[in-house]
């Protein structure tokens, strides 16, 4: 049975304490799940496709505390959830629940991680699927208000 997924979220903002510790862990786990592309950066932020990422303690924003939450990233297969978790490790990141199935429903294939601020990664399986297309486009309708 089909299901729709992409429409309710515009963006997660997330505030790290270390900057560069977080850049270096995403950018290790989204290029182990094939989503390191369009990777935008500067000393202030780091971004890649709905994520966005600041210095918790970014004074032009006004931001002062680290962010805690749970994302979970989609895996394109069980071997995209393994690199996922070795990279992770790799990057700086702390176990959080090795590679394998979860009883949340049948073919629940994933690992998670803490990333260097204690938000609580994940990549997820949920067995073969089709999507109807790699990625949203959007295009403005000119004027723009």
């Amino acid at each position: 049975m089909p299901f729709h997924r992409g429409r309710l979220i515009d963006h997660v903002h997330l505030r790290a304490r270390d900057l560069d510790a977080s850049k270096r862990f995403y950018r290790a786990v989204l290029e182990a799940l094939g989503l390191g592309h369009a990777i935008e950066e500067d000393a202030q932020h780091f971004a890649i496709d709905e994520l966005w990422i600041d210095r918790a303690d970014d004074t032009a924003t006004g931001a002062g505390r680290v962010s805690h939450v749970h994302l979970a990233f989609r895996a394109k297969d069980q071997a995209a959830v393994q690199a996922f978790h070795r990279a992770a490790l790799a990057a700086g990141g702390k176990d959080h629940g090795g590679p394998g199935e979860r009883s949340y429903h049948p073919g629940y294939y994933a690992a998670f991680a803490l990333d260097p601020d204690g938000n609580n990664i994940e990549a997820v399986y949920h067995g073969p699927f089709k999507a109807s297309a790699e990625s949203v486009v959007i295009t403005p309708e000119l004027p723009l208000p």
